[in-house]
């Protein structure tokens, strides 16, 4: 015996074209939509917080007062969420922060045979149509933090937000890593 279900199934209309190469239509194309966008201070395993300094074309997790934190300069980031239409290893977030009366967007670009960490004048956009050096996919750190999270640059995997010491700063910078080595210069926390 067959049970039939009341379940409904999504069809979607073909056509055949020339040579019966088979086309779908009103299918959602590959696109990133923001939808949520949160507001939070990005800490490293030292409790620093992450400043943003466009001036000095810098950034980097400083030990920071309470005072500092209250203006908020360059500290506090938002963190814009996007739903995609294909299913991928993280939720998919691009970060912007406040500097005075500026906004900045973090980014990823390629610079003597180097991936850098950058801050850019300028808005996350609402929709990405395809890849973008912006876009960072957020996954938890380890299976029993659910606050510390790591976050996979989208067009190159195993590279991962990180902090590195450069002198006295502990720089912001793309740390590449091989599949689950746990490395506590990639842990952030929200």
């Amino acid at each position: 015996r067959v049970k039939m279900s009341a379940e409904e199934i999504l069809v979607c209309p073909v056509e055949l074209g020339k040579n019966f190469c088979l086309y779908f239509d009103e299918l959602e194309c590959d696109a990133l939509c923001r939808e949520k966008t949160l507001h939070r201070v990005l800490r490293n395993v030292n409790s620093q917080l992450l400043v943003v300094r466009p001036d000095l074309n810098v950034a980097a997790f400083e030990d920071v007062t309470d005072q500092e934190m209250k203006s908020g300069k360059g500290m506090l980031f938002s963190i814009h969420c996007y739903k995609t239409t294909t299913p991928l290893a993280g939720m998919p977030v691009a970060f912007s922060v406040q500097v005075e009366d500026k906004s900045y967007y973090m980014c990823c670009e390629r610079e003597c045979g180097e991936m850098i960490v950058r801050f850019k004048e300028g808005e996350v956009p609402k929709e990405i149509p395809g890849e973008s050096n912006i876009i960072f996919f957020k996954k938890t750190f380890t299976s029993c933090s659910s606050k510390a999270f790591k976050f996979e640059y989208s067009m190159e995997r195993g590279m991962f937000l990180a902090f590195e010491e450069e002198g006295y700063l502990r720089k912001l910078t793309l740390k590449k890593l091989s599949k689950d080595e746990v490395d506590e210069t990639i842990k952030i926390s929200l």
